[in-house]
């Protein structure tokens, strides 16, 4: 197979690109170079691509730390579209498929009419399924699978808690749970309730009127995607012995090791910038950890297999067209989404 792009394939295209970090005006849409993948790569036609807060986190700046990019960089982080070339030694997919994928961390590009995908990044959308519906799943899906599969070890009978249950994350997370045999509170706004318990949460908590601290407690783990006091309350929800996930608060230790795979240093300033965390943790006799997903192929083919045997409901707040991204973006930012916000390209 060929690494070359077929010739109906343009030099150039159309793009979201990140000029300097900083405010919503430091990314802008630009003609920018079509990419032309490696050997063990696959070059897309992206037809659809999901925003997630990490996009505007990375925009901002917040993830410099974590992973610095040479600017100007493409940004966009999970994509579906179509194979329009593959290198030499790809053997799981041909020209033409239909896939999505989280793209890899360290160079993004989902924001494009083409991107690069890594091989095992990528699986193939279930035919009852549209581009934009794919395009909504990698990011949120892979992160919520993960943390409840590997982290909580989520099994049947357990009682799990969700925090923010009607956001991109959570609308996966509270069907992955119950899939697993759980019993799952959540919170949301009287505007998301009725979303959170057709998804199959057993207890919804009010945030404007109480707080979860003050109704649940007992539970088996918790899986945390808002942070601050919610985080904080998260461990005193959860029995003894018992963990917290959370993709809201501040990386540990492991974060660097296990996730991200690197060294010392970064452990290091983990260790320090999560001290106190831990140490509220320890208090209650809780295990505190942060996750950064990694991207998998093999985990987005279970997760199509839930969504195309109707197990998992893909909840999509909105689709913008792609010239429209600034809006989206800002929409995605402003915290009042319900599910996920996708963009379609031209």
């Amino acid at each position: 197979m060929s690494t070359t792009p077929s010739t109906t394939t343009p030099h150039s295209m159309l793009a979201f690109v990140l000029k300097a970090y900083g405010g919503a005006e430091q990314a802008c849409l630009e003609q920018v170079p079509v990419p032309v993948p490696n050997a063990r790569q696959l070059l897309i036609r992206v037809r659809a691509a999901g925003l997630n807060p990490v996009d505007f986190k990375i925009r901002r700046g917040d993830l410099k730390i974590v992973q610095r990019y040479q600017l100007p960089a493409v940004l966009g982080n999970e994509l579906a579209g179509e194979i329009v070339a593959c290198g030499d030694q790809v053997h799981r997919f041909h020209i033409g498929d239909r896939v999505f994928a989280r793209v890899a961390k360290e160079r993004m590009g989902a924001f494009a009419q083409f991107a690069i995908v890594e091989e095992d990044h990528a699986a193939v959308i279930p035919a009852s399924l549209d581009f934009a519906t794919a395009a909504a799943i990698p990011l949120a899906g892979l992160t919520a699978l993960q943390a409840l599969r590997d982290e909580l070890r989520v099994g049947k009978g357990q009682r799990i808690f969700i925090s923010g249950g009607a956001g991109g994350v959570g609308t996966f997370a509270i069907q992955i749970a119950k899939h697993l045999g759980a019993q799952v509170a959540t919170t949301a706004s009287p505007r998301g309730a009725a979303l959170v318990r057709q998804l199959g949460a057993d207890i919804v908590v009010d945030y404007t009127q109480e707080k979860p601290v003050s109704v649940l407690s007992g539970f088996d783990g918790a899986f945390d995607l808002l942070g601050g006091d919610t985080l904080e309350q998260a461990f005193s929800i959860v029995r003894l012995g018992a963990t917290v996930v959370t993709v809201a608060g501040i990386p540990e230790p492991q974060t660097a090791s296990k996730d991200l795979g690197r060294g010392l240093g970064l452990q290091a300033l983990f260790w320090f910038a999560s001290f106190s965390l831990r140490r509220r943790a320890r208090q209650h006799g809780v295990h505190y950890r942060y996750l950064f997903m990694h991207p998998s192929g093999a985990d987005l083919s279970e997760l199509a297999r839930l969504v195309d045997a109707g197990v998992i409901k893909v909840i999509v707040d909105s689709v913008h067209p792609f010239e429209s991204i600034i809006d989206a973006m800002a929409k995605l930012e402003s915290g009042h989404a319900k599910g996920k916000i996708v963009v379609t390209m031209p």
